[in-house]
């Protein structure tokens, strides 16, 4: 019988998460990897993880999961745009899931999800403007690329929508070698920020964004906005909201689109689509411990913001788009 089951387990297709960096307390790449996990259950495959730590250990564990049969590799983020052409054509018969980028070129091999960011991003920019009392609000982002704007400048556009006479500070990146997992950086930008009266804050710092929420308590009253999960409970009183990105849906949806045949070369997820969301916007708000839950009359005008964009009666651009 043990026999038996083993060979049944090697029979199981095979789905790999390719992450970028270390997992660790990347909240993005946490969801990655339980969306990963949760696609290859409901598709009776085994999942795996590679964590990778740079370009060369990226470019290892595509070949690693590749040779070792997997029917689908997914992985996520702009560090895969270079090498996941050159990793898909030596092996055309693996399915490849790029998450939250796309190469330049494409392979018939490789599918894509992306999201629209900017259209959350633009809600929580509103939200922050409604809920000012300094009157001041502003962005941090990890690194200054066209990607990261799309978490920025939308959100001052959204604040400036529905509050004209709202102050914007300037933009910090935190930037180092390590941009996006460096929450010294990130709480010594916030810092600045909040001295300078600002009290609402996005922070799309990804596994930095906790220094930033450290830097909060420089300021009564001031709160950030949080990314990718609900990053509330993390710093209790301290953030107002999220801009939750649902990658594990997304992967959900595109494994199961490749094993089903499905799934199209370049599929993009916005708030209509349910990709992109706020976690007030969502079930579960009372007990999300974010601040915006005392507020329910501001959630109602977001709400009512959200099915405006979604009916395409308020229009966000898209910064990336803007950069071309």
């Amino acid at each position: 019988m043990a026999v038996s089951t083993a060979n049944a387990q090697d029979a199981k297709p095979l789905v790999v998460f390719v992450s970028p960096n270390p997992v660790g307390v990347n909240d993005f790449l946490k969801l990655a990897k339980a969306g990963t996990e949760k696609a290859a259950e409901a598709n009776g495959a085994t999942a795996k993880v590679y964590e990778s730590t740079d370009p060369t250990t990226i470019r290892q564990n595509l070949d690693a999961a590749a040779k070792e049969g997997a029917k689908v590799i997914v992985s996520v983020g702009f560090e895969f745009n270079d090498v996941l052409p050159e990793v898909a054509k030596a092996y055309p018969d693996t399915k490849f899931l790029l998450v939250d980028s796309c190469p330049a070129t494409p392979v018939a091999n490789i599918h894509c999800s992306v999201f629209r960011e900017y259209e959350a991003v633009f809600l929580a920019g509103a939200e922050a403007a409604l809920t000012s009392q300094t009157g001041k609000v502003g962005a941090i982002g990890a690194l200054d690329i066209p990607f990261i704007h799309r978490y920025t400048e939308p959100f001052n556009e959204g604040a400036k929508h529905v509050k004209p006479e709202i102050e914007i500070a300037s933009t910090l990146w935190i930037g180092g070698n390590n941009p996006f997992s460096d929450p010294a950086r990130g709480q010594q930008r916030a810092s600045v920020m909040v001295s300078d009266n600002v009290d609402r804050v996005m922070a799309a710092g990804a596994g930095s964004n906790g220094g930033i929420f450290k830097a909060m308590e420089d300021l009564p009253g001031a709160a950030a906005f949080g990314v990718d999960t609900n990053q509330c409970p993390q710093a209790p009183g301290l953030i107002i909201d999220n801009v939750q990105k649902r990658t594990d849906t997304v992967i959900e949806k595109g494994v199961a689109g490749l094993f089903k045949g499905d799934q199209p070369a370049f599929a993009t997820y916005g708030l209509a689509e349910g990709g992109m969301t706020l976690t007030s916007l969502e079930p579960g708000l009372e007990d999300s411990g974010c601040l915006i839950a005392k507020q329910p009359d501001v959630v109602a005008k977001v709400k009512a913001l959200r099915d405006e964009v979604v009916a395409g009666t308020v229009k966000v651009a898209d910064p990336m788009q803007l950069a071309k």
